[in-house]
């Protein structure tokens, strides 16, 4: 659950805020003490903060910069006072992004969550589904088993793509093939099992065994040794 804190001076509308992102499942926290902004951030250690420009005591780019100091927990600014000073000194103190009022709350949700993805790294991650030692690269369609790189044939990846979507579980034949037929070439049953023996194959060479269980007449699955 992320964690948001609110540095707002106006209660009615830092509680509407708090309420519409706990109904999106996040634990929020309304500042308190003015004089101890930055103390009280620290204290809550949140994912993000939603920093209102004009406090009391200092205002909003004070508070981002002692923040700064001692937190990279990404910082967004939401405030009427949006002349272009005011965002231009908020990003060079550190903020990640800019609202102004009024907002509508749903934007303002997109907008933490962008936020999040952005500095978490997430945009800088690679496009994977993994399973024990074994990765499936969802850029360049290979696989990785036990740190050895395996080409897939299009239609390999595929169907290696479907059973590791859903690890654990018994994915039917009748679905595997309904993916295929996605990419507009006729599959039957037998050229699945033909692909499937492949796989096996491939990865197996690479030291990994039973990757791939059959439970006979309903389809295959991953994530479990048992050949059934």
């Amino acid at each position: 659950m992320k964690k948001v804190f609110i540095v707002k001076d106006d209660g009615v509308i830092a509680m509407m805020v708090s309420k519409h992102l706990e109904s999106w499942k996040m634990e929020t926290k309304i500042a308190e003490d003015f004089d101890n902004v930055a103390k009280e951030a620290l204290s809550f250690d949140p994912d993000i903060i939603l920093m209102d420009l004009k406090l009391p005591s200092y205002n909003g780019l004070y508070w981002c910069s002692e923040i700064r100091k001692e937190s990279k927990a990404p910082i967004v600014f939401i405030s009427s006072a949006d002349d272009n000073m005011n965002i231009i000194t908020a990003m060079n103190l550190g903020a990640d992004d800019f609202i102004s009022k009024p907002f509508d709350l749903q934007v303002l949700t997109a907008k933490i969550q962008a936020v999040l993805r952005r500095t978490s790294g997430g945009e800088m991650q690679k496009h994977t589904l993994s399973c024990g030692s074994v990765e499936l690269n969802l850029d360049d369609t290979s696989v990785t088993a036990n740190d050895q790189r395996i080409d897939l044939t299009k239609n390999e990846f595929l169907i290696l793509k479907t059973l590791m979507e859903n690890p654990g579980k018994v994915v039917a034949r009748e679905k595997i093939m309904e993916r295929l037929w996605g990419n507009e070439e006729f599959v039957d049953d037998n050229t699945l099992t033909v692909n499937v023996t492949r796989i096996r194959k491939k990865i197996e060479g690479a030291g990994v065994k039973d990757f791939i269980g059959t439970k006979r007449g309903l389809g295959y699955i991953v994530g479990e040794k048992e050949i059934f």
